[in-house]
């Protein structure tokens, strides 16, 4: 038994997709099958969900890399020393 599922997508969302989908010989529904599927194998979101903005420790980061106030290291053995601290 199958029921109906109606999605509103942009219209460029949707063709780009469907162009996808005919390259590797399958229809919206299909894809939209299988994707339904692997949220059930993996018991969530089959891939990662993540913002495009960097969190507060990646943006100091960044700020001290463009700054030159990284640490430098002479050994694997001190970066790892470093890291444990």
């Amino acid at each position: 038994m199958s029921s109906t599922i109606t999605v509103r997508v942009e219209e460029k969302v949707k063709k780009a997709a469907n162009d996808v989908f005919k390259e590797v010989g399958m229809d919206m529904s299909t894809a939209i099958n299988v994707y339904l599927k692997q949220v059930i194998r993996s018991n969530g979101i089959p891939f990662t969900v993540s913002a495009d903005i960097p969190n507060e420790v990646t943006i100091k980061a960044i700020k001290a890399a463009e700054q030159g106030e990284m640490a430098s290291f002479s050994s694997i053995d001190e970066l790892m020393e470093d890291l444990n601290d």
